[in-house]
């Protein structure tokens, strides 16, 4: 999804549509019964319910069998796999079920229910499709004929046109379009659904929490987001009725069709009828409404992909505003396909990728009852304690940890090495069936290592942005290996590519961490080729280090004028790091002047933050 940035969360309120204002809604739960939740099945029918009968909620009978529990769904049920309706189905048989038991079952809207609510329909599956088409009548498939051929490119004959509507417009796609409208049996039903849901001293919400929710209550959160969602449905299902729009129409083709539309106005060849006009002109706001946006609550990444040192603050902010222990979030499937905990526990991640024809993952459930918070992962007998994220800097294979990496960088064997355009040797290294690629940085004396003491720094902190990195010689030449991660982006590439924008966290956040480590360790040296990036998440990951670690005090000249954002997170960090600590991590790779001027420039750092 393209969502745009232009709105903030509460500016977009007033060009909604004039509409029954939404009373306070059920976002708070108070309980202490004992509550469950899922994320992100995406049509993996099978696996969501195997682990239901799992964990006690239904019987093999797929009847509520929980009794007072909470069960909540962090969104995502939708696009994908082949069976969302039978899970949606089940969701809301359950939900009726559980209320006369004396529990519930509560759902929190994803972007993928979003997407399906507004016409974005890139991800629904074929059978998603057919699940639809028994109530798919004749007139629904002529009327979108006939709105696809009306915009079909001159000499384009009729059969050919007819063939590629039916390629786009499966059977089921207009009567799945309608279930889905404001009237539908679905869409009726995710309308009324929340964005945010607070329940057992925890906040659910499917994407995260972004600084742009600092400061706004989690009823005005669903308040607001859930007038533009619904103002947005209106108006386009209005715009439709008028002809300006079709269900064929996608959401980020609305505001081109109509401004076509405009112009047919303009040149007398079409007329708005009643009140059709300021519609259209509000859909055109709504289009890049908050609720659209990677900043959303359904599909902000940052509270998953940020660094304590970019998002601890805002985390524990949002803590203390909604007043719970814990944010649990979806979305962003765990590499280890089980679930994880960032934050000491204050950030639990929940996507596991159930379905597994895509992602490769699994079913899973968290529990959470009195003061006890486990994960059942499927086909596993026993609850187990939510294990802490592993570092992870640059993607690799799954079952690849850091301390496994650093072995095989060591001790496998040296398959293939060359040399790039800027002179970098690279080489290819093996062992136990998994090949790696790494940098060679020759050492800069008998034994300094300071691409090695970066990497172990960063290890110190937490800062998790330099690769793993180890000691290594390469045809009897002492350096180092730095783990290079396949499809690296370095910022050259980024920046001619203009790419990054979907970044999980904003580039413009990630900086500021880069601007501190490289004043630690006195970096003289940083180029656009050693700041990189994973291209599926744009991770901000640090390379080379072969000019760092200078004996000098005060800061590199590039950066001697930056303001450096020592946040608390910071703080806690570099405080820990006396000259003996630093002696003992990193003297095996740095000289004791070195490990003297690093320790000098820590309490340098923290001596300005404190005064400014």
């Amino acid at each position: 999804m393209r969502p745009s940035r232009r709105c903030t969360l509460v500016a977009c309120i007033c060009s909604a549509f004039a509409a029954p204002a939404l009373g306070e809604e059920p976002w708070r739960i108070e309980t202490a019964d004992r509550l469950i939740a899922l994320a992100d099945i995406h049509g993996a029918y099978t696996e969501f319910r195997d682990m239901l009968v799992q964990v006690g909620v239904i019987g093999t009978d797929d009847s509520w069998a929980a009794g007072t529990t909470r069960l909540v769904i962090v969104g995502d049920v939708l696009d994908r796999g082949p069976d969302s309706r039978l899970a949606l189905d089940l969701i809301i048989a359950l939900q009726t079920q559980a209320r006369a038991s004396g529990g519930d079952v509560h759902f929190v809207l994803g972007n993928h229910e979003v997407m399906n609510l507004t016409g974005d329909m890139r991800y629904v599956s074929a059978e998603e499709y057919a699940a639809f088409a028994a109530a798919e009548t004749p007139d629904m498939r002529a009327a979108g004929l006939a709105d696809f051929m009306a915009r079909a490119e001159a000499g384009v004959t009729p059969e050919a046109a007819e063939a590629e509507f039916n390629r786009r417009y499966p059977a089921g796609f207009f009567a799945h379009r309608a279930a889905f409208g404001s009237g539908g049996h679905y869409g009726a039903w995710l309308l009324e659904q929340p964005v945010l849901l607070v329940a057992h001293n925890s906040v659910f919400v499917h994407g995260g929490l972004s600084r742009r929710l600092a400061g706004v209550s989690g009823g005005d959160i669903n308040v607001s987001l859930k007038q533009q969602l619904r103002a947005y449905v209106d108006g386009v299902e209005r715009l439709t009725a008028a002809g300006v729009l079709s269900p064929i129409d996608d959401f980020y083709d609305h505001t081109a069709l109509i401004a076509s539309f405009e112009a047919r106005v303009a040149a007398g060849e079409a007329s708005w009828a009643d009140d059709v006009a300021a519609t259209a002109s509000r859909v055109v706001e709504l289009n890049e409404a908050a609720v659209f946006a990677l900043t959303s609550p359904t599909w902000y990444r940052g509270t998953v992909g940020c660094s304590p040192f970019v998002e601890q603050d805002h985390w524990t902010a949002m803590l203390t505003q909604l007043d719970v222990e814990r944010i649990v979030v979806g979305h962003t499937p765990t590499p280890e396909y089980r679930i994880l905990s960032r934050m000491s526990g204050g950030i639990l991640r929940i996507d596991t990728g159930m379905l597994g024809s895509y992602y490769g993952g699994q079913a899973a459930a968290l529990l959470i009852e009195a003061d006890s918070v486990t994960a059942a992962h499927a086909g596993e007998a026993d609850t187990a304690a939510v294990m802490p994220q592993p570092r992870r800097v640059g993607r690799r294979p799954e079952a690849l940890t850091d301390d496994a990496l650093a072995a095989l960088l060591r001790d496998g064997n040296i398959a293939a090495q060359q040399v790039n355009e800027t002179g970098q040797v690279r080489v290819t290294v093996s062992g136990d069936g998994i090949s790696v690629e790494a940098d060679f940085i020759p050492a800069s004396g008998d034994t300094e290592r300071p691409a090695v003491a970066a990497y172990a720094l960063d290890r110190l902190l937490g800062l998790d942005m330099v690769p793993v990195t180890v000691s290594r010689a390469v045809d009897g030449v002492d350096g180092s290996l730095q783990f290079r991660p396949a499809g690296t982006l370095t910022e050259s590439q980024r920046s001619e590519r203009g790419t990054g924008g979907a970044a999980w966290c904003p580039l413009r956040d990630q900086f500021p961490a880069m601007y501190v480590f490289d004043t630690l360790v006195f970096n003289e040296g940083r180029s656009v080729e050693q700041i990189a990036y994973d291209p599926e998440s744009f991770q901000l990951m640090l390379l080379g280090h072969e000019r760092t670690f200078s004996t000098r005090r005060g800061r590199p000249a590039h950066l001697r004028e930056a303001a450096l954002d020592i946040n608390a997170a910071w703080r806690d960090a570099l405080v820990r790091l006396d000259e003996d600590v630093l002696s003992a991590e990193l003297g095996d790779w740095l000289s004791r002047r070195q490990v003297r001027a690093l320790a000098r420039r820590i309490d340098d750092v923290l001596e300005d933050a404190a005064e400014n």
